[in-house]
């Protein structure tokens, strides 16, 4: 049945005709009435195509032939009226005196002997023009040159009755003489697929030939029309049904192929499925078997129970229309193992923020609002259309753009920026000028005037001689302060992760270490860098960070930020260094003396029955007996402590993407308004204003909105998938796929 809505949708797109939707829902024909309904169609249907085909071919080759009559028809009559001209001339200007165009056997001389005079034949029909030339060549090769051939073109393509196809041809006419060469003629048609048609010898029968075989095409002109008129509305008939036919044997087709996958009971009366399904579904489950029981009256109901299996189950989460882009953004990286921490909670809020560290500016942020607004606004048709793959990935993450766009105002907020324009929204700017001509501002500097700006950046760092120094050591801190800050939560989320599963030796000989490795090093400089904010310390970090590995003994002098910080640097050190074998070596010989108390005994059991003894050995097989390689586990553990070495630096480092982002989206958010708006705005002229605009409008929203949007997006997802997912998420499971009528769709499998 699959087939042949198959083949009836192809007919329809054929016909320029599109299913109908309109009675989708109602699915009231039983499945073996529409297998022998479907059958009748198809039958009537090819029927219908087969005559069609038949009489397309037939008014085809009747086409070609009255193009042939035609054509070779007016090269016959203009040979006879050249020969007839001719032989008058020759007769009024015949004199005594011979000349060359004199014959030279008289008519009394040429009647005399009949049997020496040669008949010529000839073949009419029409080639493929793009043949017409190597045909030609080749006949007068075949016959050495003892044939007259004459080609006339055809203005319009006409359509080839075996292909079906439009083609241009031309008409053709050969003179041969004898059998020999008509053979070869005969043979060079059939290869160039040259069609051949009768022609009279009489010209007199030919315009009624012509006249007959109009007639013929005007009688199958009407017949194919009658013909198209018919399947036009078989399949107009076929269209109105065709998606409820679609939908009913697609599901009976996913319950059929579902059914394929049980196994048979021994007693050969009943069918065994085993599955997973969510433990909050069982009641929902048994219920619906319960109602299926009722329903189909059977005498013998279906029996649910629940099995207790070894085998590492799918993993399934709950989401919402809210919730689900961000579960994607997840399972892109790999899916969770079954009860493993789910990272999609955090990213909700994390991967926007990022973003939006990356994208800060208000204005910007309105924009992606608007944008995400109009995408909410029609979501209900949205959803029932077919978009393109762009706009289909756009609307499927609509929700990740509101929260992005949400935390760029907030971010934007924060750095006061609107497409790069400073405002006083809070409150009036806590610095002035020195006098009343600001000619010190970018020298010599501001002075403090009130009190603090109450929230963000102070309007007045913008445009200042020290804006660029000021902004750069902002934003860099303060993306080593959450770089750290994620990193802690990633190791604290496998602390989580090995709590639940009780393993307490990951527990002590990777969460502890880890924690006690990141912060010794660069949670201690997050502290420095809030301690240095709190008290206004011009400390130089780079120098306090850097000797302290060189020189940790020395004193630090200006640098020292508190009492102590000497003492407390050489503790971390030593802590740091200490952290890392004891993340490499405990691990891989705790392992392996709990897998020998583990098979310690076992290589001898106590008799039990068959049965028991099976079982026994079948568990063992698969679950107990499993092979421990030490060297195969310690090299897994020194990679992975190399690999935490060495990206607690790198990931450290990878998090002044934010920073670098950050400064580069909002230096282009000023080139384009000093370099373009503010520019045109100068001339003093409404057509360059306009133009201006126009131009600031345009890479505003091709550069700021598109490219640097898809820009912080990549990297805020290259800092969840490895600087913070790589800290506690495995990703090795697999989803949770139940069986469900929704995901039954136009494509076939």
């Amino acid at each position: 049945m699959a087939r042949k809505l198959r083949f009836f949708r192809e007919q329809m797109l054929k016909a320029g005709l599109s299913p109908s939707a309109g009675s989708v829902t109602q699915i009231d024909i039983d499945v073996d009435d529409l297998e022998v309904k479907l059958g009748e169609l198809e039958v009537e249907l090819n029927e219908i195509n087969s005559n069609n085909e038949k009489l397309q071919r037939s008014y085809s080759e009747l086409l070609e032939y009255k193009l042939v009559l035609e054509k070779a028809g007016e090269f016959f009559h203009l040979a006879h009226s050249s020969a007839t001209a001719q032989q008058r001339e020759y007769e009024s200007g015949q004199t005594g005196e011979e000349s060359l165009e004199t014959p030279l056997l008289s008519e009394q001389e040429m009647a005399t002997d009949l049997s020496k005079q040669v008949k010529l034949g000839f073949i009419a029909g029409l080639v493929p023009r793009q043949k017409s030339m190597a045909f030609e060549r080749i006949i007068f090769r075949a016959t050495r040159g003892n044939v007259f051939l004459n080609q006339v073109a055809v203005e319009d393509a006409v359509i080839d009755p075996v292909s079906g196809e439009k083609v241009e041809k031309n008409v053709f006419v050969i003179f041969f003489s004898g059998d020999r060469a008509k053979n070869k003629i005969l043979k060079i048609c059939e290869a160039f697929g040259a069609n051949r048609y009768p022609f009279p010898e009489d010209l007199s029968k030919l315009s009624q030939v012509i006249t007959e075989v109009s007639a013929r095409l005007s009688e199958l002109k009407t017949t194919i029309d009658a013909g198209l008129l018919q399947r036009h509305h078989l399949l107009q008939t076929i269209s109105e049904h065709y998606e409820r036919w679609n939908i009913l044997v697609r599901r009976e087709k996913a319950i059929y192929h579902t059914l394929n996958m049980l196994s048979i009971d021994v007693t050969k009366k009943c069918l065994v499925a085993e599955g997973w399904s969510p433990i909050f579904a069982t009641k929902q489950i048994q219920d619906a078997l319960e109602r299926a029981t009722y329903v189909s009256n059977s005498q013998v109901g279906a029996i649910f129970q629940v099995l207790h299996t070894k085998e590492l189950p799918p993993t399934y989460f709950q989401t919402n229309k809210f919730t689900s882009s961000f579960q994607e953004i997840v399972d892109a990286y790999g899916v969770a193992r079954y009860q493993e921490a789910n990272p999609a909670v955090f990213t909700i809020i994390t991967f926007p923020f990022l973003f939006a560290v990356m994208f800060g500016d208000w204005g910007h942020g309105i924009c992606l609002l608007l944008a995400t607004l109009y995408f909410l606004v029609r979501e209900k048709k949205l959803s029932s259309q077919k978009l393109g793959d762009i706009m289909e990935m756009t609307f499927g993450g609509r929700y990740v753009i509101l929260m992005m766009s949400l935390f760029s105002i907030y971010t934007g907020f924060i750095y006061n920026e609107f497409f790069s324009v400073p405002f006083e929204l809070f409150a009036p700017s806590a610095y002035a000028c020195r006098d009343l001509s600001c000619s010190e501002a970018t020298t010599i500097g501001l002075i403090k005037v009130r009190d603090t700006y109450p929230f963000g950046v102070d309007p007045e760092w913008y445009g200042s001689r020290s804006e660029l120094p000021f902004l750069n050591s902002l934003k860099m801190k303060m993306s080593i302060l959450i770089g750290v800050a994620q990193m802690n939560l990633g190791i604290i989320m496998s602390y989580f992760n090995a709590k639940y599963f009780r393993n307490s030796v990951n527990i002590w000989f990777q969460f502890i270490p880890q924690m006690i490795f990141l912060n010794g090093l660069f949670g201690y400089l997050s502290l420095l860098i809030i301690v240095k904010w709190c008290t206004g310390s011009q400390a130089d970090l780079y120098h306090v960070m850097i000797y302290m590995f060189l020189s940790p003994t020395d004193d630090l002098g200006e640098n020292q930020l508190f009492a102590g910080q000497k003492t407390a640097q050489l503790v971390l050190l030593l802590l740091a260094l200490v952290a890392v074998p004891w993340m490499l070596l405990p691990r891989p010989f705790i392992l392996k003396a709990q897998h020998t108390n583990r098979h310690r005994g076992q290589s001898y059991t106590s008799l039990q029955g068959t049965e028991g003894s099976l079982q026994l050995e079948a568990n063992h097989d698969s679950h107990d007996h499993e092979e421990f390689e030490f060297s195969e586990v310690f090299v897994h553990q020194l990679i992975h402590t190399i690999e935490f070495v060495l990206g607690a630096v790198s990931n450290t480092a990878s998090y002044l993407r934010l920073w670098a982002l950050s400064l580069a989206h909002s230096e282009l958010s000023t080139v384009f308004y000093e370099k373009v708006l503010l520019l045109a705005w100068g001339y003093n002229n409404v057509l360059i204003l306009i133009v201006g605009i126009i131009v600031f409008v345009f890479a505003t929203v091709g550069v700021l909105l598109v490219m640097e949007t898809l820009s912080a997006f990549l990297h805020a997802l290259r800092l969840h998938w490895v600087e913070f997912q790589n800290k506690f998420y495995e990703g090795d499971g697999y989803k949770f796929s139940p069986f469900t009528f929704t995901v039954v769709g136009d494509d076939e499998e």
